[in-house]
């Protein structure tokens, strides 16, 4: 049964039952998402909630998608259309579900594996039922399977090209097996297998319900008619932004095999209602694992357009018609095989800082300071020697630092942003998955950005290793460079790593490495906040005061960066505080303050 197998009726849907048919489909796509996360068995599913859950109707568009994660936002998109792409050379029958995972051939990373549905309804191909999950290990050299020094997608896991998970009901047995052979935790890879297919399942279930109830043609022509209107709401909204050639650059630290910084570089061209990304000037494709693809790329381009426009409209794939990209082939936003991509989540999140920063003179009032611009997913595995059984889990520290200041308050402390949004892992779930004991997290003074509204606050934190030793993955970055400021807002500090060896000795960690750690190993971290918004002279004295008694801010920071002075009791000394602000304001000079980042200076800066 082709794709084409459905018509499309002439007459429009009155905009009554066009709302019905909208709302149906989010639904049915939040629906299929709460199957999904219930039904996960591994943490990086059920707690954390990285995975996503999508309608598409025959040609591969997408209808609605319930999103954890806003980076799949583009990702299933891809692997969709791949399956669709294959319908040519064999027709789909009821009954089939197909898998996919392959970067370079409609994949992502990896450890993100699609499964489709084909939904048919009286003989005919109505809809595909997707969903992606991030499956917690999917073998490969090192556990979790996101090592940073792969040097080739090789070393990453089993590469899964499109195939069919089961052919008119039957499993596909040979890939099952071959499945429990690569990886370290098979029954919890198989568990959240089974969670996407149920969460697939289900979609079709509902969807069959929704054309049975309103008919083939006119869900079809509500779905064309629905894309179209997400286009002209979208273009509506670009058309606002004036029109011209806006530009950024921003660096990760490295790519954890010994390159240099690695430049990312866009400039966006806005013409009219046209939204266009040139990733000319970026670096070339690296060997360790921060390589994207397309789909990975396009992500990052895809949330940043609807962040800054109405939340309102339908989200699917008429709002991506607008957007056009160039990403050089051979660079880290395009990279070619071999290339490991396992680390690109790193990646997607800068590429996404950099759009935003060419975008803030455009739309100051959408766009926030740079976030902490990590997820600080430290991934680990081994035996446990107490139990004799394998685990591969990630170190309980919160997975990102603080939100960026916005253009009217501040950013808040220690919560996921923009492309990732993800969960926390429980620190009682990792103690009873893992060797290993949190031993605090709390607020890192001084870690958001200084400005007219500051940066939301990083952390700190300890875990101590119990027993054994593991396979511990760091796959962090801004170590080199904080998180950038808006408009004279100051950037936040430079994140950092600290391995404290059982006989005391300590080791400075890089943002990104591979490393055992052993029973009585204590590691330390400290996460960045994000960048301020606004001249920090320009805060009110009694809201620094605040922050400093709520110890946000030192009382060293407050005077350094604010020209706040805290007297010897712990009170605001409104005259010195005066004579610093003026002594600083005459220093500084009139005019914005240029962008630079502790560490690093003059990288990035705000064209």
């Amino acid at each position: 049964m082709s794709a084409d197998a459905v018509t499309t009726a002439t007459a429009s849907v009155d905009p009554i039952t066009l709302e019905v048919i909208r709302n149906r489909l989010d639904v049915i796509a939040e629906e299929m998402e709460m199957v999904l996360l219930k039904a996960a068995h591994s943490a990086i599913v059920k707690e954390a909630l990285d995975a996503s859950a999508a309608i598409f109707d025959a040609r591969g568009r997408t209808m609605a998608q319930a999103a954890a994660l806003p980076a799949h936002l583009g990702m299933l998109v891809t692997s969709v259309r791949r399956i669709v792409d294959d319908f040519s050379r064999e027709a789909p029958q009821p009954g089939d579900v197909y898998i996919i995972n392959d970067p370079y051939d409609g994949g992502t990373h990896l450890p993100d594996v699609t499964i489709a549905v084909p939904v048919f309804y009286e003989g005919r191909l109505a809809a595909l039922s997707a969903s992606m999950a991030h499956h917690q290990d999917i073998g490969g050299k090192s556990p979790g399977s996101t090592p940073p020094d792969a040097g080739e997608i090789f070393a990453e896991g089993l590469r899964i090209p499109l195939l069919k998970l089961y052919s008119a009901g039957k499993p596909n047995e040979t890939f099952f097996a071959l499945l429990r052979a690569n990886v370290r935790l098979p029954e919890m890879f198989e568990g959240d297998l089974g969670a996407q297919l149920a969460a697939c399942n289900t979609g079709a279930r509902l969807m069959r319900d929704l054309v049975a109830e309103l008919g083939a043609d006119t869900v079809q022509t509500a779905i064309d008619q629905l894309l179209d209107y997400a286009e002209r709401l979208t273009r509506l909204e670009i058309e606002k932004i004036p029109d011209g050639e806006y530009s950024f650059e921003d660096y990760l630290d490295d790519d954890g095999m010994g390159s240099p910084p690695i430049k990312i570089a866009a400039t966006v061209t806005i013409r009219g209602s046209d939204f266009h990304v040139d990733f000319s000037g970026s670096h070339p494709q690296v060997r360790g694992g921060l390589n994207c693809v397309p789909s990975s790329t396009m992500c990052a381009v895809y949330y940043v357009v609807r962040a800054i426009t109405d939340s309102s409209i339908p989200n699917n794939e008429g709002c991506y018609r607008p957007i056009t990209a160039h990403l050089p082939p051979g660079t880290i936003v395009n990279a070619l095989p071999p290339a490991p991509v396992g680390a690109r989540t790193v990646t997607f999140k800068r590429i996404a800082d950099v759009l935003f920063g060419a975008l803030a003179p455009a739309v100051p009032e959408k766009v926030i300071a740079a976030s902490s611009g990590q997820v600080n997913i430290m991934y680990v595995g081994g035996v446990d020697p107490q139990t004799g059984e394998a685990y591969v889990g990630y170190i309980a520290v919160p997975w990102a630092g603080g939100m960026g200041a916005r253009p009217d308050q501040d950013g808040l402390d220690v919560v996921e942003t923009d492309l990732t949004n993800a969960l926390n892992y429980p620190t009682e779930a990792a103690e009873a998955d893992l060797p290993m004991r949190l031993r605090w997290v709390r607020l890192w003074a001084d870690s958001g950005g200084a400005g007219r509204y500051r940066g939301g606050l990083g952390y700190e934190a300890e875990v101590e290793w119990l027993r054994g030793d593991g396979t511990l993955s760091v796959r962090r970055d801004r170590h080199r460079t904080g998180p950038w400021g808006l408009f004279g807002g100051q950037a936040a500090p430079p994140c950092r790593t600290l391995l404290i060896h059982s006989d005391c000795s300590e080791e400075e960690i890089p943002s990104k490495k591979v490393l055992t750690i052993r029973a009585g190993d204590v590691m330390r971290v400290w996460t960045s906040g994000g960048g301020g918004y606004g001249d920090p002279l320009e805060r009110p004295s009694e809201v620094v005061h605040a922050d400093v008694l709520d110890g946000r801010v030192s009382v060293a920071g407050a005077a350094r960066d604010y020209g706040v002075v805290i007297d010897a009791d712990g009170a605001l000394d409104p005259a010195a505080t005066d004579a610093l602000r003026a002594r600083l304001r005459a220093e500084r000079g009139t005019g914005s303050l240029p962008i630079v980042n502790r560490g690093m200076p003059a990288i990035p800066r705000l064209l």
